[in-house]
């Protein structure tokens, strides 16, 4: 008997066994798993860490899992590595600003962009005056600054002495036309403000030093000889208002407004500026010309500040004397009444004629 029961007893205790083995395993094949989930980067043992990862063998240990397994432990493992993002690495690349389209350092465009926007400010107290008495020779070199900016430009130079040109022929670069000029005939040469004084008075030459003034308006970079045509048309305009007909010129000719207003610290409204970079679209790699060797406060101003005019005290008005009460004669009820030297009363003239009755109406009464 008590070798049957024995005999009885050992595949029971076998089967618990074997149940007592797949457990341990399952335990172990679980802390494998989440082992494998946790990490970013595949172990040592690759073959122990995928079979940890497999939900066939998960299924038949039949083993709990633990509140603290990482999600990530349910997808099966991939043998590569995958590549690490660094935070701060993505956080600096949207932070950084991307540069304007076509708005190279040292171009025209770049530097236009980088002018000080405002509105227009008022014209009070603007006169060529506070820019200098005329043209000035700020260099000191004996010509004044038209002398040299026509000696500079015309060709066929025909000039007595060192300085008065009499004759010479301008390649006009805003109309693309040729231009002879002769001195003391029909003005046909300007020379043109490429920015006009009295825009730069609006955009902040109101508060410069005087000095600063005339060196602005005697400045070769500011300074163009044209036809007086078309410099009469310009007039005081922007690149908002105005633009050369030769459109050739027009990258040319922002530019030079864009390195003069950068040099003297000009501001531009929004429609400037939007009509600057329109036109400098057209030629994004248009350099920024150079400022020159002409110093922004001018050595030489030509004479004093002008004195601002003060309007003149109003005149003190003295109200006119009223008029004197002309003397009435004594009022009666009627014109017969009346004695001896009063009336006629004529309309009009007299007071004391309301006082009656113009019977025939003829204008007088008590006659």
């Amino acid at each position: 008997m008590m070798k049957k029961a024995e005999k009885t007893r050992h595949p029971f205790a076998r089967a618990l066994g074997s149940i007592a083995s797949l457990m341990v395993w399952g335990t172990v094949l679980s802390a494998c798993t989440t082992t494998a989930g946790s990490e970013t980067s595949v172990g040592a043992d690759g073959v122990a860490t995928a079979a940890a990862a497999s939900p066939t063998v998960t299924s038949s240990a039949d083993a709990p899992v633990s509140s603290s397994e990482s999600p990530s432990s349910s997808v099966a493992a991939d043998p590569s590595p995958s590549p690490s993002v660094t935070p701060g690495a993505v956080e600096a690349e949207a932070a950084a600003p991307a540069p304007p389209p076509d708005a190279e350092d040292g171009t025209a465009l770049a530097a236009a962009l980088a002018l000080a926007v405002k509105g227009r400010a008022a014209k009070t107290g603007y006169a060529r005056e506070q820019f200098g008495s005329g043209w000035v020779d700020v260099d000191r070199n004996g010509c004044d600054t038209r002398s040299d900016m026509l000696i500079l430009r015309l060709t066929a130079l025909n000039v007595d002495g060192k300085c008065k040109v009499m004759s010479g022929d301008l390649a006009d670069p805003y109309t693309g036309t040729s231009v002879h000029f002769v001195r003391g005939g029909k003005s046909e040469v300007d020379v043109d403000h490429i920015v006009a004084l009295s825009d730069a008075w609006q955009k902040g030459a109101a508060t410069w030093p005087f000095a600063q003034r005339v060196a602005f308006a005697n400045d070769p970079l500011n300074l163009e000889p044209i036809d007086a045509g078309a410099n009469r048309q310009k007039s005081d305009g922007d690149a908002a208002t105005w633009l050369p007909s030769n459109k050739a010129f027009r990258c040319d000719y922002v530019a030079r407004q864009v390195a003069v207003k950068t040099k003297y610290d000009v501001w531009v409204t929004d429609a400037e500026l939007g009509a600057m970079t329109r036109v400098l679209d057209t030629c994004p790699g248009e350099p920024m010309p150079s400022f020159g060797s002409q110093p922004i406060l001018a050595q030489n101003t030509g004479g004093p500040e002008p004195t601002k005019s003060e309007a003149p005290a109003p005149k003190k008005t003295e109200a006119p004397a009223p008029k004197p009460e002309p003397e009435l004669d004594e009022r009666f009820p009627y014109c017969k009444d009346l004695p001896s030297g009063y009336g006629p009363y004529v309309k009009g003239t007299d007071p004391e004629y309301d006082w009656y009755t113009d019977r025939d109406g003829d204008g007088v009464v008590c006659e």
